[in-house]
């Protein structure tokens, strides 16, 4: 069952998400090792993929304790392997990650806001057979008069191997303090690839002819519709606390990822 975990790891809640494989992992690990409430726990175990883990870390931020991955998804980039044994030796063993997540705000037609976080990334996406139109703002300064896409994206060092990454953005250091912002299928400027920002830029979308080109945004699954404009900006007084087997923080996987 392993050997003593540190002060404020003793009391596991598990999670599990919605698939089969999940909620069997979470029956087993619990009869092992006891299921205590969230509201009681001093660590969450995770049981999904990464979808699951980032629904947890915005679930349960408010209770501010740590949590530790399990892979019972696909890719897993934010967990660890899975193992019953010894589960009590890992979370002694396991390093803390603190993650920074962006805050989205985003204006409709109505003039609605819509606000929600987002650990990886901030996207705009065209909601209609056109591309979209853009105007890209930093720091209150205009700095692209007009974007013709299928979208954009604001992204953190945690998500750059994500969607930022498929959609040809950098893959950014863990610590090195600075956002990318990447388009999605540009067709003006024909050649513009995005850019490095500061971490403490903020961001503006001003969505152009947003009637006759609907544009709708989304934070880590959060949607809003039909948007005129869009706000992104790290939020930097929310902390989410990550565990990660040792040597496989995401430092490493951030650098390994570059090389698979």
């Amino acid at each position: 069952m392993g050997g003593q975990v540190p002060r404020g790891r003793e009391r596991i809640c598990f999670l599990a998400a919605a698939s089969e494989e999940a909620r069997i992992a979470v029956d087993r690990l619990a009869s092992r090792y006891g299921n205590i409430p969230a509201e009681e726990c001093h660590v969450i175990v995770a049981l999904g993929g990464d979808g699951f883990m980032l629904q947890t870390l915005h679930d349960t931020r408010e209770l501010g304790c740590p949590v530790y991955g399990m892979n019972r998804g696909s890719i897993g980039f934010l967990m660890n392997s899975y193992d019953t044994d010894n589960l009590r030796s890992r979370l002694e063993a396991a390093e803390e990650e603190i993650v920074n997540p962006l805050s989205m705000d985003a204006v409709d037609l109505s003039g609605r806001h819509h606000k929600a976080l987002a650990i990886n990334e901030v996207s705009l996406f065209r909601a209609c057979p056109q591309v979209i139109k853009l105007r890209i703002f930093v720091d209150g300064r205009s700095r692209l008069d007009e974007l013709v896409c299928d979208g954009a994206l604001v992204c953190t060092p945690a998500g750059s191997t994500a969607y930022n990454y498929s959609a040809h953005g950098p893959i950014l250091p863990l610590g090195s303090d600075v956002l990318a912002l990447t388009a999605m299928a540009a067709f003006r400027p024909r050649r513009w690839r995005g850019a490095l920002l500061p971490k403490s830029a903020s961001v503006k979308f001003e969505v152009l002819e947003p009637e006759k080109r609907p544009c709708m945004a989304d934070a880590d699954g959060r949607s809003a519709t039909r948007v005129r404009e869009v706000s992104v900006a790290i939020e930097p007084s929310i902390k989410h606390r990550i565990l990660f087997d040792p040597g496989l923080g995401l430092q490493e996987r951030l650098l390994r990822e570059q090389f698979e």
